[in-house]
């Protein structure tokens, strides 16, 4: 059993930054790439980064480019994410989750998900 526990979200201002954890259970953590999704309330959960089980690939969707950075430590079963330049924008709850199938940005090829870590960005 795959578990995923999220930490390091809070409240920032505009500008400020903060790193997310993903600390993740057991021993394949390594074999797997993982994301970070968030949703903000009333909207569709929206696919925010992406690493390769090596983490010497990452993908970004364009509003974060420049701003975010995920990362991993395989050696502890984590992954991070670095959020610069904040925005009132990124307000959602930010998720990890290991990827499964195919197509890194869409949810629903993900598995094993995190509760979630609240981050909020005051203007």
């Amino acid at each position: 059993q795959v578990q995923l526990v999220e930490s390091g979200g809070g409240l920032v201002q505009t500008g400020g930054s903060l790193r997310l954890s993903c600390a993740a259970s057991g021993r394949s953590f390594s074999t797997y790439a993982m994301g970070w999704f968030r949703q903000a309330p009333g909207k569709e959960r929206e696919w925010v980064a992406a690493i390769s089980k090596s983490g010497g690939n990452t993908l970004y969707t364009d509003s974060v480019k420049g701003r975010f950075t995920i990362s991993r430590d395989n050696a502890k079963n984590t992954v991070y994410l670095q959020m610069n330049s904040l925005k009132p924008e990124d307000t959602a709850v930010y998720y990890c989750a290991r990827q499964v199938g195919g197509n890194i940005r869409r949810a629903d090829q993900y598995a094993y998900w995190g509760q979630g870590t609240q981050v909020t960005v005051s203007s």
